[in-house]
């Protein structure tokens, strides 16, 4: 073989790269999806239709991965979950926090 394939010569990017890239991205925008949940608690005061269990799950799922890429020393698990680990624990501190306001 003459070497490794790459998706872009110029710039050298290999599809491993491109891939871990790719992954990254998406999994930084899966990320994002707590942050409205978070604003929309926020901004009403209240959590009454969000489910603490779920959210509680999320939170405790995200920072086992988070966890485990620091182990793996894998910045593709790091940079995935980083912002998944904020917004869970995000939502489900602010549900507790204005249940505990409404006395629910």
């Amino acid at each position: 073989m003459l070497g490794t394939p790459t998706l872009c010569p110029k710039i050298n990017i290999t599809s491993d790269s491109f891939i871990q890239i790719f992954v990254s991205v998406v999994g930084v925008i899966g990320s994002l999806g707590y942050y409205p949940q978070a604003w929309r608690i926020f901004k009403n005061k209240s959590a009454h239709d969000v489910s603490l269990s779920t959210y509680a799950i999320f939170a405790f799922v995200t920072t086992t991965w988070l966890l485990y890429g620091f182990y793996e020393n894998s910045w593709v698990i790091i940079s995935s979950f980083a912002l998944g680990v904020a917004g869970s624990w995000l939502v489900t501190i602010l549900t507790l926090y204005y249940r505990r306001q409404k006395g629910l």
